[in-house]
């Protein structure tokens, strides 16, 4: 209440009341003591005659409301009364929470703190730009030419190869690099060349912007950029590479001319088959000095440089599946066409030189050897980096610029064996002179340790210095033929067929091994052609063999059992044993009848490897050519060994093996009995004599060996017939001659361990598969002498046309489990992609028909396996 309102103090005067409110001490009854009371007589309302600052209770508390407001409120006050009485707050450097202010305005920055803030951070970035610019030093292309061998090493660790990119890199002065060249990149990469400062900042806020999310931290750099990074840097994406290459950047784009910036572009970037700056690139490609270029020349490289491995016209399937010869030439040219188009259009070929130039596409020459790489060398360091490349986050031309050592599995002695063989074999049965059909004849091989993986040698071809660039022992589009029986009857032991209920069968069960033979789907039907009339497989002889073992088909190679075996067992389970044992899914032809037969195309290497889960009772390890790769003294991450499985039950694989034992002892490949020692193995040929293998092991080595013809211009496998002066070249004889000549020396010295035993195995069924006419039944057990008429394991080519795929309802029970439907897997009689073999209906694929790359499916090098 206000104190216009209060009521007059009252006379003080006598009675109990004013006798009361006169005593000293506290009040007893309910009146409010008046703010400040001490107590004393004094200061009570009635003492010393002084005025009644109160009228009443009431009055009393509006007093104290309007004193406090409240007890928060008083509690504030008083505390402003003590920081008052204790004087004025110390300053602090930063007035954060803000002192004198209350609630929510305590967390609002002032705009002094606000501006300082903007100030410093503005001066801290000024000066880490000075300071970062201060301490980059400017890029020299004459130290990148610099570059350092890259060493390899055999498994003994004495050197193997020493192989650098310095022979093949050479600085040119600018007015010895084409006019044609510089607009040429200028059109292609950064039309803005000469107008901006070298810095593309929108590229680098999309780098960073990519980076944050996880993406690639590559982003549109121009010419200087590049020639910054391809001297100054590690190919590392990385946020502090990136700021460190804007730098970089901007000191060259000042202290540089444009002039001196695009000369050391182009003589540090990297144009494939190990060629730095565009000199080096002008001999490789061309073989001629970078002055004497045509502009569509010009053209050709300023295309490689956005990515050589994909834009040079040879085969790098090796190196990516995608990069085919043929996919990379259509690439070539297209960008090819188009850097002229757009050299035409910014005014830098006039209309007659665009014409000129545009006229006919400059195919590069071919690959060539370069110094060290001869013989074999080529091929086992062409092997190991893949295998680096593969296995590592080593950038190709990072890895090209050197200084890395790499420590492979090859062994000397064993890699001089191997070559040795081949050439030994191949002079005395083959004669290119005398005979046309000796004329590119080829041959593969390749070795592997048991229980390891590791590749301890290789052949790959007659080398570099011939022209011959493919390396044979890592090569896919050859198919494999019988060799890849063992997996049918792998797969039968393991898995069992439809008559068996899933039980494993054995190798004593009988087939029908009759030649021109209806094969049966698993509920009776017959697989059907695409006329519609039965399909008849065929063996290589019409010798009338009734029902034999499986043992006996395998020793002979017959035909007919394992077809009808491979549609009993189901060629998806087929496949899958192929694959557990080291097969990569790449290499895989069509699940038809002639599947079984060999009509997939698994290289030398990945053909060793899987042999080699046979001899180490059923333990798999996926090959690996590389155990170790150092630089600067530290080792590079990626190169474990890889891990050893069991793909197989043991007593299988012991059961391939005695079985395998047989074919050499009495089957199809009894010139390998003179290795003198225990061993196993399988002879193959496809139809029309394209391709002869023999594969074969000891519980040391496996080693596989393949020979074929190939047309040199496009890579389609050539008949055989006739080849050496035969008539046709089976697996037991040229093959298995390499085998056995390298492997006396492989093992010299070593001991015979022989082979586990094997075990009984499986269900013996007997007599199934179509009837025969007149059932002849052979006995059970091998015979200890061949047979007078051996069916061998080739056949001469069939005129039968391939099956078509039958419907579900003609081959196919419902639920089947081990049954392939002729709609999802291409049909139970071939596509004619098939004919793997020995008399089969179809004819062999070529190299480009087959599945997976036509050139290095990468084994031993490229690795799909898990773990290499």
């Amino acid at each position: 209440m206000s104190e216009h309102r209060r009521k007059p103090p009252q006379p003080q005067g006598g009675g109990r009341a004013a006798a009361r409110r006169g005593q000293p001490g506290p009040s007893s009854g309910r009146r409010a003591a008046p703010r400040g009371a001490t107590g004393s007589p004094s200061d009570s309302y009635g003492a010393g005659g002084e005025e009644r600052p109160y009228g009443g209770r009431a009055e009393a508390r509006r007093a104290a409301q309007r004193s406090g407001g409240g007890r928060r409120r008083a509690a504030e006050a008083a505390g402003r009364r003590g920081r008052a009485a204790a004087g004025p707050p110390s300053k602090r450097f930063l007035d954060y929470p803000r002192a004198g202010k209350y609630g929510w305005q305590r967390w609002v920055p002032s705009w002094r703190l606000v501006s300082g803030l903007c100030i410093f951070l503005f001066g801290s970035m000024v000066a880490a730009v000075g300071i970062g610019y201060a301490m980059v030093g400017i890029p020299s292309e004459n130290d990148a030419a610099k570059s350092q061998n890259n060493v390899y090493y055999w498994a003994d660790k004495t050197q193997m190869a020493a192989v650098g990119t310095g022979q093949n890199r050479q600085n040119v002065s600018f007015d010895q690099i084409p006019k044609a060249m510089q607009w040429a990149v200028i059109s292609a990469e950064n039309k803005s060349f000469y107008e901006d400062s070298g810095v593309d900042p929108m590229g680098i806020a999309r780098a960073l912007a990519n980076m944050a999310r996880g993406g690639d931290t590559q982003g549109g750099s121009t010419i200087t950029q590049q020639f910054v990074k391809n001297t100054y840097l590690s190919q590392e994406q990385t946020l502090s590479r990136k700021f460190k290459e804007m730098f970089i950047s901007i000191k060259v784009g000042t202290r540089l001319s444009k002039e001196e910036i695009l000369q050391g572009y182009l003589n540090t970037s990297y144009y494939g088959r190990g060629a730095y700056g565009i000199q080096a690139a002008a001999q490789t490609y061309y073989g001629k000095d970078a002055v004497e270029l045509t502009d569509s020349e010009c053209a050709f490289l300023a295309a490689l440089l956005k990515g050589p491995t994909y834009y040079d016209p040879a085969d790098n399937s090796s190196i990516d599946p995608a990069a085919t010869a043929e996919a990379n030439t259509k690439r070539s040219k297209e960008r090819w066409s188009w850097i002229l188009g757009e050299m035409h259009k910014d005014g830098h070929l006039s209309d007659a030189d665009y014409q000129k130039a545009a006229e006919k596409y400059p195919m590069p020459q071919g690959l060539k050897a370069t110094k060290g790489m001869s013989g074999q060398i080529s091929y086992l360091v062409d092997t190991a980096k893949k295998y680096v490349l593969n296995h590592s986050d080593i950038p190709q031309a990072q890895f090209d610029q050197g200084g890395y050592q790499i420590y492979t599995t090859f062994e000397k002695d064993k890699v001089e064996a191997l070559t040795e063989a081949v050439q030994k074999i191949e002079k005395e049965n083959i004669d290119p002179k005398k005979r046309e059909r000796d004329k590119y004849v080829q041959f593969g091989a390749a070795s592997v340790k048991p229980n390891d993986g590791a590749i301890v040698a290789l052949y790959g071809g007659a080398g570099y210095e011939n022209d011959h660039f493919n390396n044979n022992a890592d090569t896919s589009g050859v198919p494999v033929g019988s060799t890849w029986k063992p997996f049918v009857l792998a797969a039968a032991m393991e898995y069992g067929t439809y008559a068996s209920d899933g039980v494993g069968i054995s190798p004593q069960s009988k087939y029908n091994g009759n030649d021109h033979l209806k094969i049966r789907n698993n509920d009776g039907s017959y697989v059907l052609k695409k006329d519609n009339s039965v399909f008849f497989q065929e063996n290589e002889s019409d010798h009338p063999w009734g029902y034999i073992t499986l043992h006996k088909a395998m020793e002979q190679s017959v035909n007919t059992p394992f077809v009808q075996l491979g549609m009993d067992v189901g060629m998806k389970n087929v496949r899958d044993v192929a694959e557990k044992s080291g097969i990569l899914d790449a290499s895989f032809a069509t699940l038809n009848p002639s599947f079984a037969l060999g009509t997939s195309t698994p290289s030398a290497i990945r053909m060793a490897d899987a042999y080699a889960t046979f001899a180490a009772s059923g333990k798999q390890a996926d090959p690996y050519s590389v155990v170790s790769v150092k630089h600067d003294g530290q080792d590079e991450p990626g190169f474990t060994k890889p891990k050893v499985t069991q793909a197989m039950p043991e007593k299988v694989a012991n059961n391939v093996t005695k079985v395998l034992e047989n074919v050499i002892e009495n089957g199809t490949a009894q010139k390998a009995k003179a290795l003198g020692r225990a061993a196993a193995g399988k002879t193959g040929t496809t139809d029309s004599n394209k391709s002869a293998w023999f594969v074969g092991y000891t519980q040391q080595l496996s080693t596989s060996v393949a020979m074929f013809r190939e047309n040199p211009r496009n890579h389609q496998l050539l008949s055989m017939n006739g080849t050496a002066g035969v008539e046709s070249i089976h697996g037991g004889d040229i093959p298995t001659a390499v085998w056995t000549e390298y492997m006396k020396a492989a093992l010299k010295g070593e001991e015979d361990p022989g082979f586990p035993e094997a075990g009984e195995i499986g269900e013996v069924l007997d007599g199934v598969g179509a009837p025969s006419p007149t059932p002849s039944v052979t006995e059970e057990e091998p015979s200890e002498t061949p047979s007078e008429t051996p069916s061998e394991d080739e056949a001469e080519p069939s005129e039968s046309p391939s099956p078509p795929a039958p419907s579900p309802s003609d081959s196919c029970r419902p639920f089947e489990w081990n049954c392939d439907d002729g709609d999802e897997e291409g049909g139970g009689g071939g596509n004619g992609s098939g004919g793997g073999t020995d008399g089969g209906a179809s004819s062999s694929p070529s190299a480009t028909e087959s599945s997976g790359n036509s050139r290095g499916n990468g084994n031993g090098g490229l690795f799909e396996g898990s773990d290499g």
